[in-house]
């Protein structure tokens, strides 16, 4: 029997720690690279996790905390709420492991929806205030869920760029901004920082006279590679700003020692600011009398905030009992041939049957493909254009959405999910 007509096998699945020393022999051929994810280095399919990038890189592990943001009626109540969305956002990193998902392809796209029916405390801004249960609720003003929308596309293949836009009509509340990562392996370990490009999540509350926040990325460490346990730390300074109302916030992720069990601790200042001479970036630099609140705690555990001329620390989020919320996708059928979850289907089927050869020669195969289309539009001197959204990346990192962007954003919240199978590019 000839070896074109053996049927593919299931492999032997690699375990945590071989997967880690292959993943580390292939990491060790760019050391010294400014840059690794610019590169998009190809890894062979038993090292991935079978999940699209598009579908893994979002900020709604818990959509209930972005769809009750601008409730309170006071700005610093809604920058508590922001703050509160904030720390829930990745939740993916805190209860399970981090992972390399499938290097997203240009013109690839991802949608999908959260319903909320759920109940948030009250955030007090006054001394005298007490939380009341149920005070807070992300519904909207008729009494039924609220839905909260999530459309992304990758624009960009170099640089690699996704823009993503955010919507939850019901509350009023939306989101946008561009997602790029820029890698550098240390030799012990990899740093994660925002691309040029990247500039933050622009959350905007249109109930509230369209008050945007700019909230920008501290960077990261994973970890763990030589000991065989991946792990994410952050150490670094980042800052959320509301020109409106004037408010901002300095959070400082403290750097754990090297001995000491990894508290994940993090402490920040919110405080009113100027933003014509917006200078301050550290936490001592405030001045105490612009000190509206400070904040306290563990990323991983209970964060608190403690309003100024008081001593009581009042409880802003709880991660403990939390996990990331499953999500809604449009159905099989509906879904288009350049969808993550349809375009990579042949991929992850291989990956999950342990079909780790069938897997990266389709893997390889979509690759080359996207190497020829690119070569193609190079030879045409054609250039290629996003459908849902209006330009690659801008220079003020908030992308727009097109005239489809707006339509498949209708269609997610109204689940009527049709698009035109022709007009897509790309992918």
């Amino acid at each position: 029997m000839s070896s074109a007509s053996t049927p593919d096998l299931p492999e032997k699945a690699p375990d945590e720690s071989s997967k880690l020393k292959t993943f580390l022999s292939i990491l060790r051929k760019f050391v010294g690279v400014s840059d690794i994810a610019s590169v998009r280095f190809s890894l062979p399919a038993q090292l991935l996790e079978p999940t699209p990038n598009l579908e893994y890189w979002n900020y709604l592990d818990r959509p209930e905390t972005f769809a009750s943001i601008g409730t309170s009626e006071e700005p610093l109540g809604r920058m508590l709420e922001v703050l509160r969305f904030w720390f829930t956002k990745d939740l993916k990193y805190i209860k399970g492991k981090p992972c390399k998902p499938y290097n997203s392809t240009l013109g690839e796209f991802f949608r999908c929806s959260w319903e909320v029916d759920s109940t948030l405390p009250e955030l007090p801004v006054s001394s005298k205030e007490r939380p009341v249960n149920g005070a807070s609720t992300a519904k909207g003003g008729n009494g039924k869920p609220a839905r909260v929308c999530f459309l992304t596309e990758q624009t960009s293949h170099h640089p690699p760029v996704s823009a993503f836009y955010i919507d939850c009509p019901d509350t009023g509340v939306s989101a946008r901004g561009f997602d790029q990562i820029s890698a550098k392996f240390t030799g012990t370990s990899i740093r994660v920082a925002p691309g040029q490009h990247n500039l933050g999540i622009f959350i905007n509350i249109s109930k509230r006279d369209d008050e945007e926040y700019q909230l920008t990325h501290p960077a990261a460490h994973l970890g763990g590679l030589l000991r065989g346990a991946l792990s994410i730390s952050v150490a670094d300074t980042c800052y959320i700003v509301c020109p409106k109302t004037r408010i901002k916030v300095i959070l400082q992720y403290l750097e754990e020692g090297w001995i000491s069990r990894a508290q994940n601790k993090v402490e920040g200042v919110i405080f009113r600011y100027d933003p014509e001479k917006d200078t301050i970036t550290r936490i001592k630099d405030v001045q105490e009398g612009d000190v509206l609140a400070k904040v306290s705690g563990s990323w991983h555990g209970k964060m608190y905030y403690t309003l100024a001329g008081t001593s009581e620390p009042r409880l802003l989020i709880d991660i403990g009992p939390l996990f990331p919320v499953a999500k809604t996708l449009p159905p099989v059928d509906t879904q288009l041939s350049n969808e993550s979850r349809k375009f990579w289907s042949g991929v992850t089927e291989a990956i999950l049957d342990k079909r780790y050869s069938q897997a990266t020669k389709l893997k390889m195969e979509i690759e080359d493909r996207q190497r020829q289309k690119a070569a193609e539009r190079q030879e045409k001197n054609e250039e290629w254009k996003p459908r849902f959204f209006t330009g690659t990346v801008t220079p003020l990192g908030k992308p727009a959405l097109s005239e489809e962007g707006v339509k498949a954003l209708e269609g997610i919240r109204t689940q009527q999910y049709h698009l035109d199978e022709s007009e897509i590019k790309g992918a």
